[in-house]
């Protein structure tokens, strides 16, 4: 049985469940009294089926005193009552199993619950700025947009791609490989060797229920890749490319129930990323900022439910940590409640200063799900007092990429048409600026 919010919770505080959904702006808190309606109307059939089998139970006893004392034709009167009690409770089961997945498919519709430090917003307008890191760079002349740089130092080949894999894609060539290259190798190093991190190099395909467990299936399913083996019509939707590694990385323990002694788990994988965003904007149109597959550093996190929101905020500083050390400027913006991802009680973004966009642009979001994510995937740890609970399940971009590529050029292009390479980047890039 698959219970995403704590359906206990919704029994025995549905007004608190209402006023948090309602929060998000999206209507969801209707769903409550649906899931109510489900769950009584179960709790209701398994009531007559309880009785119903006590009754067969003492028809059964009843058979055998019948049989014992030689009332045959009596016993067989009481073996076809019997029948019919059987016929009754296998159509009342079947009604359970019927009411058990209407009520799964309601709970897998209803988001998360902001946590109550979340500002109430309806939309990105209103998420509220929590610090400010740095100043924009100042330039004595007109900075260049990435895709005017890239294209004059040939770091991407945006024609090449669109005519191999069409519009949302980009190819990297040369030196902007390389670039690419560099940052994922210091963003792995860092997080690995500074902060704590298990790599893991995971795979790019995953199934549904991993999906489902993160909390992007059923409500984002028009967004991924669906991948089938050969031209078999049958095998597409059996696996799915990867949106981000947190679908997969996240879903490592799912159906386990670790012991307390070994969390937090910290794990930080590289992986290209694939989605779709059907009807985003500015997918159609050329550069770095939105793409169909762009590579990401991600870091997800397993505690106890004590300890989830400090090592979210340590989450935070780890990510600002890269940023800090290639010298871009930054905020850190704290989402509201109308902004929040599905599955996120809690969410920060980092956006950077892109000097030739004249806008700040999102590398990383750093979530905490709380329990959300853990109930879906069925993932628990048994406590200091042997009992079963679920961790808190915490991810974020360590950055993402392309944006940070975007950020970057932009920000260390000189007048020469040259860009710097920070000095925190170079041990893997292995020059100093790339000319023109």
């Amino acid at each position: 049985m698959l219970l995403v919010l704590d359906i206990k919770q919704i029994r025995e505080t549905p007004d608190f469940v209402r006023q948090r959904l309602a929060t998000r702006g999206a209507g969801d808190e209707a769903l409550v009294d649906q899931i109510l309606e489900m769950d009584e109307r179960r709790r209701r059939l398994l009531t007559e089926v309880e009785r119903l089998k006590a009754e067969r139970n003492r028809a059964s006893k009843e058979i055998g005193r019948m049989l014992a004392e030689g009332k045959t034709a009596e016993a067989e009167v009481r073996k076809q009552e019997t029948r019919v009690l059987g016929d009754r409770i296998a159509e009342l089961d079947r009604q359970v199993m019927e009411v058990d997945q209407q009520r799964d498919a309601l709970m897998l519709r209803i988001p998360n619950l902001p946590h109550e430090t979340v500002p109430l917003g309806r939309s990105a307008e209103e998420n509220q700025v929590v610090r400010v890191h740095g100043e924009p760079p100042r330039f004595e002349f007109p900075p260049r947009a990435h895709l005017e740089l890239c294209e004059r130092l040939g770091l991407v080949d945006f024609a090449r791609a669109a005519k191999v894999a069409g519009s949302g894609f980009a190819l990297y060539m040369g030196r902007g490989a390389r670039l690419e290259r560099a940052l994922i190798r210091f963003m792995l190093d860092l997080h690995t060797r500074d902060h704590g991190y298990t790599e893991v190099w995971p795979p790019l395909m995953v199934g549904p229920a991993c999906l489902e467990g993160v909390g992007q299936f059923p409500k984002f399913r028009d967004q991924y890749y669906g991948v089938a083996e050969g031209d078999d019509p049958l095998q597409l939707g059996r696996l799915y490319l990867i949106p981000t590694a947190e679908t997969v990385v996240a879903n490592l323990h799912r159906e386990e129930i670790l012991r307390e002694s070994e969390l937090p788990i910290r794990y930080c994988a590289y992986t290209p990323c694939f989605r779709g965003e059907a009807g985003a904007a500015g997918v159609g149109t050329r550069g770095l900022i939105r793409m169909h597959q762009f590579d990401k550093v991600e870091l997800i996190q397993i505690t106890r439910p004590e300890e989830g929101y400090a090592a979210h905020e340590a989450m935070v500083q780890h990510a600002e940590r890269v940023l800090q050390m290639l010298g871009l400027h930054y905020r850190v913006v704290l989402l509201c409640s109308g902004d929040l991802g599905f599955a996120s009680a809690k969410t920060y973004d980092l956006e950077v200063w892109a000097p030739g966009q004249g806008s700040y642009l999102e590398v990383s979001s750093v979530s905490n799900c709380e329990e959300f994510q853990a109930r879906r995937m069925r993932l628990r740890f048994k406590d200091a007092h042997g009992l079963n609970r679920h961790p808190h399940i915490l991810n974020g971009s360590g950055t993402a990429l392309a944006r940070l590529y975007v950020a970057l050029v932009e920000t260390y292009q000189q007048a020469d048409g040259s860009v710097l390479i920070p000095p925190a980047l170079r041990p893997y890039y292995g020059e100093e600026r790339i000319l023109p």
